[in-house]
């Protein structure tokens, strides 16, 4: 899956940015407020999405 897409596919769930960190970008959850990392690869295995 392309990064592009899956950033998309959180956001579109809700999800919203949080920081840079130092090889993944963060998101949170506002209901949950779980954070999960973001890749920054141009491809990210499906597995991981």
């Amino acid at each position: 899956m392309k990064r592009r897409d899956l950033i998309r596919k959180i956001e579109k769930a809700g999800a919203i940015f949080i920081r840079h960190g130092g090889r993944h970008d963060w998101y949170q959850n506002p209901v949950t407020k779980v954070c999960q990392p973001v890749p920054r690869h141009a491809e990210i295995h499906e597995f991981l999405a």
